[in-house]
């Protein structure tokens, strides 16, 4: 298996881009393409250290700014590693692509260059987030504003497609995100979904408001990606604030710093858990093969992480999984509830 990852995506590159792919080629069983400048890429490697044994160069001699219009990608910035990559992923010279850049552009290049699935609709951003349980993922989490209700149909089985073969949940349940549990409560959008949700081939357990999100209520959780964004950056920002307000509480003072110490294992293995770097990034879900974003900041664990994510998605044919059940009637469908 093949990952082609943008060595210039990120804040880090190339150096943390390289690490990771170092460390996946070691631990994982994968070879990995680098794509951007090999002048660079090999001068990096060697002013580090670091062997690039396993791992191959596809060479692009620019890189794409996080600052350009998006769609400028497909035409004035074709020479980047982001488009270079996915034009490699297209032309099958990979089997995944995994990039730290413009979250914009990716959703562009995925869309345009890889292409999505015939049938559905729109590529969503699928991160997934940790709660007290189990992982979940949002669905959209940013790539399409406005959705109509027939998409975040698509977006549930897409989830749920992830969820049963790349995170392991068996019958997963799906919940549409809204400002209350009862079926009569949301906007129009929220109200047509609701009933199309619960004759798609999914385990649709309902709606589920923001504050349930954390203890776990729902293994895949579908929305618009304007909604799910806001979401999703509460979500961040909560658990920054948390960090930061146990640190400062539990280390002020000499019998703080004495009590931390005793509650330390735990404090290390909640922060664990609320740690990005150990999902790896966001999937594209819904083109033709697996595309991930990983978080800009991503350091040399992250990027790891990220073509892990990325192997178990091409491992558990979740485009396959995806393309199944995509644009067919409810009807003709299998599984549900």
């Amino acid at each position: 298996m093949n990952i082609l990852i943008d060595a210039f995506g990120g804040d880090h590159a190339p150096l943390e881009v390289i690490r990771g792919s170092a460390q996946a080629v070691q631990e994982l069983g994968v070879t990995v393409t680098l794509v951007g400048d090999q002048d660079k890429i090999r001068a990096c490697a060697a002013q580090n250290g670091i062997a690039l044994d396993g791992m191959e160069i596809l060479h692009a001699p620019a890189v794409f700014d996080i600052h350009e219009e998006p769609t400028t990608l497909l035409k004035q910035h074709t020479d980047t590693s982001m488009a270079v990559g996915m034009q490699a992923l297209r032309d099958g010279k990979g089997d995944a692509f995994v990039c730290a850049g413009s979250t914009g552009a990716l959703l562009v290049g995925a869309t345009f260059l890889v292409k999505r699935i015939p049938g559905i609709k729109r590529a969503a951003a699928a991160p997934v987030l940790p709660t007290e349980k189990t992982p979940f993922i949002l669905i959209d989490g940013g790539a399409n504003n406005d959705c109509r209700p027939e998409m975040l149909v698509q977006f549930a089985i897409m989830g749920s497609a992830y969820m049963e073969n790349v995170m392991g949940v068996h019958n997963p349940r799906v919940a549409l995100l809204n400002v209350g549990a009862e079926e009569t409560k949301g906007r129009e959008l929220e109200l047509e979904t609701y009933t199309l949700l619960e004759q798609a081939p999914v385990h649709f357990i309902g709606n589920v408001e923001a504050r349930e999100l954390p203890a776990g209520a729902a293994d895949v959780v579908v929305t618009d990606g304007f909604t799910g964004n806001v979401a999703l950056k509460l979500y961040e920002g909560m658990g920054k604030f948390m960090a930061h307000q146990m640190k400062g509480n539990l280390f002020a003072g000499f019998t703080g710093k004495l009590a931390a110490l005793l509650v330390l294992p735990k404090i290390r293995a909640l922060t664990k858990k609320m740690d990005y770097k150990a999902v790896g990034g966001a999937v594209m879900l819904g083109v033709q093969k697996p595309v991930i974003k990983a978080h800009g900041s991503s350091d040399g664990t992250a990027f790891f992480n990220a073509i892990r994510q990325a192997r178990d998605c091409v491992a558990g044919h979740v485009v396959e999984a995806i393309a199944e059940h995509a644009g067919k009637p409810a009807k003709e469908r299998t599984g549900g509830k």
